[in-house]
């Protein structure tokens, strides 16, 4: 398609009577990587929530492939977006392959159990974040980042065409952080939209095409990361000054 696989228009995001975004319009195409910023309790979860049909916007629309979500079967809408949570949680003992098999779940028919081809991907999705040889690892033995790598796996494996992630380098090492963002970079130039709330915005600078600034108050800003992600922005943003440098080649931000 030609047009934005994800949009909203005129959406507002508010936890009771508190507006944190008001008129969000957004359009995120094929091929993008959307970093989202904001401090602590800006809204940059209910945001993906409301973006992933979750919640339902307090007004303003949302579409996927120029469709309201709530025209989506569910089944359907799997298949094409998923949702990485901020926090993972297992209340039963699984092992690594099982739960990243679960990602599987949308494109299996009622009734069905889970074929080899969807074990392979799993394993595929595993391999993909470093945990190739983990499979039959009880997830409560992983520790904290290898946890959150099985919950990257299981989004991987779901295989949708618009990823929303919700601090996806949560408990991850240096190494693993820039992997990780590697790998979603990979996907979203193989025609994904990824669309990803951050905290780093010198990682936001490497790896996103375009950045969603939230500043709790309502007031948003959104455009190409090499006009939104400036000194004053962020440092409106953070309320607290952010410096630029230069390193090689590349756009740092620092606190200064």
């Amino acid at each position: 398609m030609s047009g934005p696989l994800l949009e909203c228009t005129g959406v507002r995001v508010q936890v009771r009577s508190r507006c944190l975004v008001e008129g969000l319009d957004l359009q995120a195409r094929a091929g993008e990587f959307v970093a989202v910023l904001g401090e602590n309790g800006a809204g940059k979860t209910l945001t993906l929530h409301t973006l992933a049909g979750l919640r339902a916007a307090a007004a303003g629309r949302v579409l996927l492939e120029g469709r309201e979500l709530a025209q989506w079967p569910r089944r359907a809408l799997a298949r094409r977006l998923a949702l990485l949570t901020q926090v993972s949680e297992d209340p039963f003992p699984n092992t690594a392959l099982e739960t990243a098999v679960m990602g599987r779940h949308p494109h299996i028919e009622f009734w069905r159990w889970e074929s080899e081809a969807d074990y392979e991907r799993a394993r595929e999705a595993l391999t993909a974040v470093g945990l190739a040889g983990c499979d039959d690892r009880d997830v409560q033995t992983l520790s904290g980042g290898e946890r959150r790598r099985v919950a990257l796996a299981t989004v991987l494996a779901q295989e949708p065409r618009v990823f929303l992630l919700d601090e996806p380098t949560n408990h991850l090492d240096p190494h693993h952080q820039l992997e990780i963002l590697r790998l979603f970079r990979t996907r979203a130039d193989a025609g994904c939209t990824v669309i990803a709330s951050l905290h780093d915005a010198t990682l936001a600078a490497q790896f996103a095409d375009r950045t969603l600034l939230l500043f709790g108050d309502g007031r948003w800003a959104y455009g190409a990361s090499a006009d939104t992600l400036t000194s004053d922005a962020l440092s409106a943003l953070y309320r607290t000054p952010i410096q630029e440098i230069g390193f090689q080649g590349r756009r740092v931000f620092v606190n200064g």
